[in-house]
């Protein structure tokens, strides 16, 4: 079996890779934010309305491709 990957499976790695980056760094902002809070009961901060488009985690994953493919 070959262990090389086709450009098709390699882009769906990167857009899962880039959708997982996305997504836990959202989580972070959002445990930081219930962090402060819990500290700071005086200076509660809102929690963020965040919403993960398509196109975020294309532009994303295309940044990863560039690093991938830079010499």
């Amino acid at each position: 079996m070959s262990d090389t990957k086709s450009g098709f499976e390699i882009r769906a790695d990167l857009l899962s890779q880039a959708q997982g980056i996305i997504e836990l760094n959202i989580e972070r902002e959002i445990n930081a934010i219930h962090a402060h809070n819990e500290n700071n009961p005086n200076d509660k901060q809102p929690l963020p309305v965040t919403k993960v488009t398509a196109a975020d985690i294309i532009a994303t994953a295309r940044e990863l491709n560039a690093f991938v493919i830079e010499r």
